[in-house]
């Protein structure tokens, strides 16, 4: 496994017409490459307690979240991971938000065009990673 110091994340609300980010302010966070047979990352994400309900809500629909995040540095480009929420924890008056899921290759403009049109024509979750890597070939 490798760990990773996460400063950046961003909720990708499929609510929103346009698939809108949502800023989540960090305190701290980790994201960890678990090298596993399903190359799944665990995002570890520390922030103000304010924030509980809105995570709460997105782990009761039990629905995969798109997430942007920034790896090590915030020069770093963002990269796209395809989520659950496994677990929400509150420690004092901040809260601990854990996602598991697969990290999507967006290197390029192109990459990131193919995923909006995806996620534009109603793509979603598993649908959405399958469909995307089916069109990388």
């Amino acid at each position: 496994m490798k760990t990773f110091k996460l400063k950046m994340l961003e909720i990708i609300d499929e609510n929103a017409e346009t698939y809108k980010p949502i800023q989540i302010p960090l305190i701290d966070g980790l994201i960890i490459n678990r090298e596993d047979m399903e190359n799944r990352w665990l995002i570890e994400a520390f922030t103000d307690k304010k924030h509980h309900d809105f995570f709460r809500n997105l782990k009761e629909k039990d629905k995969e979240i798109i997430v942007h995040v920034k790896i090590t540095t915030d020069l770093n480009e963002k990269a796209t991971c395809i989520t659950t929420i496994i677990g929400l924890n509150e420690i004092g008056d901040k809260i601990n938000v854990l996602f598991l899921g697969n990290m999507v290759d967006q290197r390029t403009p192109k990459l990131e065009k193919v995923l909006n049109e995806l996620i534009m024509n109603g793509n979603k979750g598993k649908s959405l990673l399958s469909k995307f890597k089916e069109s990388l070939n």
